[in-house]
């Protein structure tokens, strides 16, 4: 297996894995939100920690634009995506959210090879629109008011620079520590935010159920998942890792048939076929060897 094969594999699994949060969470639905998220990010620190300790990785001295690229990843693509998300559930319907959000592709495609200083691929550009119209198809365009909108799109904002940001750091600090330390980073801020926001009144134990979805989404939905992502931006790039951001709604809709929550519809099946065929035609791009290497020829640090 070629390593843009793998990278491919992994990329699909992290969104796959993603995807099967949305019926977890469910599970969590009563508990504080922002402390809920707290724990689900201390839980996945505390594994990526661990995995560093593990790896007997070399000691790597941050410099400040480390410090801040780091804390400006956790502050958006972590805790202001859970922020927005929340808000935005008050004043739009999870349709609309979910197709905002799944213009996520289209913005990666574009933006990508602007931060790498190269031109967009036409292919991967038509392809990311497929994958967001597949989103779209898939969830619905639902309806909201305009501060609903508003919210979605500074969701689907984070949620673009929880890659992007990411790009200038894989390099030099590999995909087990970037998701360590963005997780590390995060628990704080998600703190804070939920002792500002009032939660702190409702803060209880967690129930063994809530626990266990906790450590789900933890290990599996968080440290696995950012792990196989990030190792997958590094050899992918941002605009053709950015399409598998559309499989999201097809690991929750893989869940929901699994679990028997709710009946598969046929507009979620074409949705899932459009993304499916957008990745596959974005994923086609031709790449002469310069390109393909060029990866490679970055600042390599152990994994």
């Amino acid at each position: 297996m070629t390593r843009t094969a793998a990278a491919t594999l992994c990329a699909a699994a992290a969104m796959l894995l993603v995807g099967t949060s949305a019926a977890v969470s469910a599970l969590i639905a009563d508990y504080p939100v922002l402390f809920g998220q707290a724990v689900r990010f201390a839980i996945a620190a505390a594994i990526l920690m661990v995995v560093l300790a593990v790896q007997r990785a070399p000691r790597i001295r941050l410099t400040l634009r480390d410090v801040l690229l780091l804390i400006a990843l956790a502050g958006t693509g972590l805790v202001g995506f859970n922020l927005f998300l929340i808000e935005a559930t008050r004043h739009a319907s999870p349709a609309l959210i979910g197709s905002v959000v799944g213009a996520v592709p289209i913005v990666l495609a574009l933006a990508g090879p602007v931060l790498q200083r190269r031109w967009p691929s036409r292919r991967v550009v038509i392809a990311a629109v497929v994958v967001a119209a597949g989103t779209a198809v898939a969830a619905g365009w639902g309806s909201g008011d305009l501060l609903g909108l508003l919210l979605a799109l500074g969701a689907m904002l984070c949620e673009v620079l929880f890659s992007l940001l990411a790009v200038p750091l894989l390099p030099k600090l590999g995909a087990t520590r970037v998701s360590a330390y963005a997780a590390v980073a995060a628990v704080p801020m998600l703190l804070i935010a939920g002792w500002l926001t009032g939660e702190v009144a409702a803060l209880r134990v967690p129930t063994g159920v809530e626990m266990t979805a906790f450590v789900y989404l933890g290990i599996v939905v968080t440290a696995v998942a950012f792990l196989l992502w990030y190792s997958a931006l590094r050899r992918l790039g941002p605009d053709r890792a950015g399409l598998f951001a559309g499989l999201v709604p097809v690991g929750a809709l893989v869940t929901t048939a699994i679990l028997a929550i709710a009946p598969v519809s046929g507009a979620e099946i074409l949705g899932a076929a459009l993304i499916a065929a957008g990745i596959v035609y974005g994923m086609r791009v031709p790449r002469d060897s310069a390109q393909e290497d060029a990866p490679e020829r970055k600042v390599a640090a152990p994994e």
